[in-house]
This record gives C-alpha cells, sequence and structure tokens, in this order.
C-alpha cells in the first residue's frame, strides 16, 4: 500500500515510533458472489481490497475509493463487517503502525477489474469456494462478509 504523504509528514516528525492508524477494508462481491481480490505489488500475496482514510474522510467513502483506486471496480458500501484492532506491525524501513481495521461488504455496480495503479500485481474475481492463497485476515474477513450476522468486534492476531 502506498503511504499517504499526511503519514509521511508524521513521520518527519515522529520518525518511526508507532503510529495508530486507521485501516478500511472492502470486502466486494458481484452478482455472481464472487469476491474481488488483488495480488499486492508490496508482498505478492493475494488480499482483499484495503487501505487507509485520507484526512477527514468518512470510512465507507474510503472503501469505495480505495475500489476504485486499486482495481477499476465501482462498488457501494452496504454495511459493516467488523471492527477489529491488530498487533502493532514493524515495516522493513523500522516504522511501527498499529491500525484498527473497519471493513465493509461492498457490492460491485460498474467498472471492469484491472490492475488500476501500482499496488496491484493483479486482479481478479474469485469464486468463494475457489479463492487463491490468502492470509487468514482476508479468509475471516470474507467469512463474515458473507454471514447474515451483526458486525463482528474483536482483535486480529
Amino acid at each position: 500500500m502506498a503511504t499517504p504523504d499526511f503519514i509521511r509528514e508524521l513521520r518527519a516528525s515522529v520518525g518511526h515510533q508507532l503510529l495508530w492508524l486507521p485501516g478500511i477494508t472492502a470486502v466486494v462481491f458481484d452478482d455472481e458472489g464472487r469476491v474481488l481480490l488483488n495480488r499486492r505489488s508490496d508482498t505478492g500475496r493475494w488480499a482483499v481490497i484495503g487501505g487507509i482514510p485520507e484526512p477527514g474522510e468518512q470510512p465507507a467513502v474510503c472503501a469505495v475509493r480505495e475500489v476504485f483506486e486499486e482495481t477499476g471496480v465501482r462498488c457501494v458500501a452496504e454495511r459493516v463487517v467488523l471492527v477489529q484492532t491488530g498487533d502493532p506491525v514493524r515495516y522493513d524501513n523500522g516504522d511501527v503502525c498499529q491500525y484498527m481495521d473497519t471493513t465493509f461488504r461492498c457490492r460491485a455496480v460498474g467498472g471492469e477489474a484491472r490492475v488500476n495503479d501500482d499496488e496491484s500485481l493483479e486482479v481478479g474475481w474469485f469464486d468463494v469456494d475457489a479463492l487463491p492463497e490468502l492470509h487468514e485476515f482476508g479468509l475471516f474477513r470474507i467469512k463474515q462478509a458473507m454471514s447474515d450476522g451483526p458486525a463482528w468486534f474483536g482483535t486480529m492476531t
């Protein structure tokens, strides 16, 4: 994920110390029930779509924006799937962040799935019973997005 300018500015002042940041994840389904994934350029792994809201940006607006920016797909956010805080993450450059992720179930309404920026190597629609290898983070979010249950609140590991 590309580092937003406002975080670069914060890092100039705080160095590598822990930053507490909002994170947004979008689990996008099409009319056939397939889920939209991207293979990330930073890790080479398949993942659900996500990003960081800009200051003042509403979470659902961020989800829709991130999906379009990364995949070319237009979507609408339908509901909150989960809110979860993860463990701190240490990046190769020494930066430390901890994210509070809000995940949205989204519905595709237009566009064509394609690599739309430098954050993705590949983009595609997948049947939920034929997903590529995903980190548990993504699998859990897809499972929660498929359920009719209330939003899930907990911690990531």
